[in-house]
């Protein structure tokens, strides 16, 4: 179908969607290494210059899901905590700390990470400098899963296929489609994800690929900043501001609203996105230490929340009432769910687990 590349490019810089088995043949041809770095550049930088379509996306999806080497989840409610990056905030890791504290709760969870391609530090970034440093042998990744509740799933292991894509993504530096699609193609095919999305635009897509994949439930979420006016937004849930969500609720999509008032009666307090900025690896690796050792502040609050949401996608909890609208006081009690966690040393007790199987030579034995 696509002997002609040159053509299609130009025809994708012309307007030409893609169906989704076109958009499979051609993200199969990318990832099967038959397509060069110029032309890939080419490709991500002609669909920059539209939104991509939804059956571009799920053909993307269905490319990347087929070639990727997988990890099987046992459990019903396994989740994956991850965003797509590319918001431009370089916040603090919030899914990162968000997954010790789930861990901790006896949530299980497929964590789809990878290192920084268009932000400062990605979550592989801060578990090497945490000392859990990417593990490469898939039998392990599985063994932690069932096990501890907990494995980081690198994508340049399930991946490899992307390690040309993301050289160009590096030297491009700015987000990408397979932004989005990263996020949609978790190892463990988990049926249930928290996404931060730097976009509210791709809130609905993402969730409608996801619900066509067989998902059962996902919350799409792209946080506001109050009093300012970038309609991008943050691709966590914050306390500076209003949150926007999609969610996949029993074969339904919802669009929610979790407002700052909802928050302020949920027990927290608003704090300006600064409270949560990021540096390099080892000071976000400082800064979840600290959190897990106790430190109260905005930190510790923006995991909360995010964990509470979590343990509701997950089926451990549950945040809507009876109006399928979110109940404060249900966010509340989860959120002190996973506080508990932070203050009685579980969840660091999970990243000392962690980081202990990682250095492990006799653990897969």
């Amino acid at each position: 179908m696509f002997d002609n590349l040159s053509t299609v490019l130009n025809e994708i810089a012309f307007g030409k969607i893609l169906t989704c088995e076109e958009s499979f043949a051609l993200f199969t041809s990318i990832l099967s290494g038959r397509v060069s770095e110029i032309q890939i550049a080419a490709l991500l930088m002609a669909l920059r210059m539209r939104y991509w379509q939804i059956e571009e996306v799920e053909g993307a999806v269905l490319a990347m899901r087929n070639m990727m080497i997988p990890v099987q989840s046992q459990s019903d409610h396994t989740i994956d905590v991850c965003g797509t990056g590319g918001d431009g905030h370089s916040t603090l890791n919030i899914s990162t700390a968000v997954s010790f504290v789930l861990a901790a709760l006896g949530v299980p969870v497929a964590k789809h990470g990878n290192r920084a391609q268009s932000s400062k530090t990605g979550g592989i970034d801060v578990l090497t400098a945490l000392g859990i440093p990417p593990e490469t042998d898939v039998k392990i990744l599985q063994k932690n899963l069932e096990t501890q509740n907990l494995a980081f799933l690198p994508a340049f292991i399930h991946h490899p296929a992307l390690q040309t894509v993301n050289n160009v993504r590096k030297q491009l530096g700015f987000r990408t489609i397979f932004n989005i699609l990263g996020p949609l193609a978790n190892p463990a095919c988990v049926k249930r994800q928290l996404i931060g999305v730097f976009d509210d635009h791709w809130l609905e897509p993402m969730v409608t690929v996801l619900s066509h994949l067989g998902s059962k439930r996902v919350w799409a979420i792209n946080g506001k900043i109050e009093g300012e006016t970038d309609q991008q937004g943050v691709d966590e849930i914050t306390l500076a501001g209003p949150t926007t969500i999609i969610a996949l609720e029993d074969n339904q999509i919802l669009k929610l609203n979790l407002s700052m008032q909802q928050i302020e009666t949920a027990g927290f307090k608003s704090y300006p996105l600064s409270a949560i900025a990021g540096g390099d690896s080892e000071n976000n690796a400082k800064a979840l230490l600290a959190l897990l050792n106790g430190q109260h502040g905005a930190y510790r609050d923006t995991v909360l929340l995010n964990s509470a949401v979590a343990l509701h996608i997950s089926g451990y909890g549950q945040l809507l009432n009876d109006r399928l609208q979110i109940d404060p006081l249900k966010l509340r009690d989860l959120s002190a769910r996973a506080a508990e966690v932070l203050d009685n040393g579980a969840a660091m007790a999970a990243l000392q687990n962690a980081r202990k199987l990682a250095v492990s030579t006799d653990y897969i034995r």
